[in-house]
């Protein structure tokens, strides 16, 4: 325990440590995170705005989008203010509160995920059960899951990476207090600790990649069982926009987590960082909009609304 308190703060390398790529990257991850904040902001407008909008399909979507910007908001100004500066320094606390935060929020995500799943089980191949089935209660369960789960994960995640002994390097070959970069500082055994990560990780990914298959494999089912083209159409465009998040956020997500953290090369977990953190982000919102007609029906109502309000008729 005493050696802990011997580190009182950690050295956050940034993204590069290139002086002629800084100003470059500042600008495009500040638009990045613009953009980012922008659409998942716009998303939640538009459906609180929205009556039509006002179904499990998109109360499940609001919460990716709330979720979208948090973990991405806890780590997207370090990684800007480590671009200003150079090498940013973080307090011992401040780091675990990072870290938290990213990890309930990415977990929550996990299991929001796997929700989005069966409520399109559920809408495909049970339509005439939906409402019944896909109550506020219901939703209410799915959603609150996954957020009791975050909290549980970064608990653990947390725990067992600051109960390790920091009592040598404090600088950190990362742009945020992520769990592998943290814990590759221990001067300590961590045999265990990192197996237990790695367990733990594994076993939430795979749980909830589980729901996933297997709601879409009857979806699948469903779908070669239809007559109608049209019906055919529909069904496979509302599935795409979630299934295109699934594998972006999964691929890189076991990337990251389901290995020990001694196993990692820290130039590519910064790379493989960026596109969690800041490109499913802003993704989401986009894969979500653009192959949505009522998402685009919602946007150009409320556009409208505002051109009428400000006197413009053009």
């Amino acid at each position: 325990m005493e050696n802990r308190t011997e580190v009182t703060q950690f050295i956050l390398l940034g993204l590069t440590d290139a002086p002629e790529l800084q100003t470059p990257f500042l600008v495009m991850f500040t638009l990045i995170y613009l953009i980012n904040v922008g659409g998942n902001l716009g998303m939640i407008t538009l459906i609180l705005l929205d009556s039509r909008l006002h179904t499990p399909m998109y109360f499940f979507l609001s919460n990716l989008s709330l979720v979208d910007l948090c973990y991405s908001s806890a780590v997207i100004p370090t990684a800007l203010a480590g671009l200003l500066v150079g090498e940013h320094a973080i307090s011992y606390n401040a780091c675990a509160a990072q870290m938290f935060i990213f990890a309930v929020f990415a977990t929550v995500e996990n299991f929001l995920l796997a929700s989005m799943a069966y409520d399109r089980y559920i809408a495909v191949c049970k339509p005439l059960h939906y409402m019944t089935t896909m109550t506020t209660g219901a939703c209410a369960c799915l959603t609150i899951g996954p957020y009791i789960c975050g909290l549980l994960n970064a608990s653990i995640h947390v725990g067992e990476t600051f109960s390790l002994s920091f009592c040598m390097s404090n600088v950190v070959h990362h742009f945020f207090c992520d769990v592998p970069a943290i814990m590759s500082l221990s001067c300590s055994d961590r045999h265990v600790n990192e197996m237990v990560l790695v367990y733990v990780a594994t076993f939430n990914i795979f749980f909830a990649l589980l729901v996933i298959m297997i709601s879409y494999m009857f979806i699948f089912a469903t779908i070669l069982t239809m007559r109608s083209s049209q019906g055919y159409r529909k069904t496979l465009s509302t599935c795409a926009s979630h299934l295109t998040a699934v594998s972006i956020f999964y691929g890189t997500i076991i990337f990251m987590y389901v290995q020990p953290s001694s196993s990692h090369s820290m130039e590519t977990d910064k790379t493989a960082s960026v596109f969690y953190t800041m490109i499913i982000p802003m993704l989401n919102p986009l894969v979500y909009s653009l192959r949505n007609k009522e998402v685009k029906r919602a946007f150009k109502k409320v556009v409208e609304k505002a051109k009428l309000s400000l006197g413009i008729t053009f």
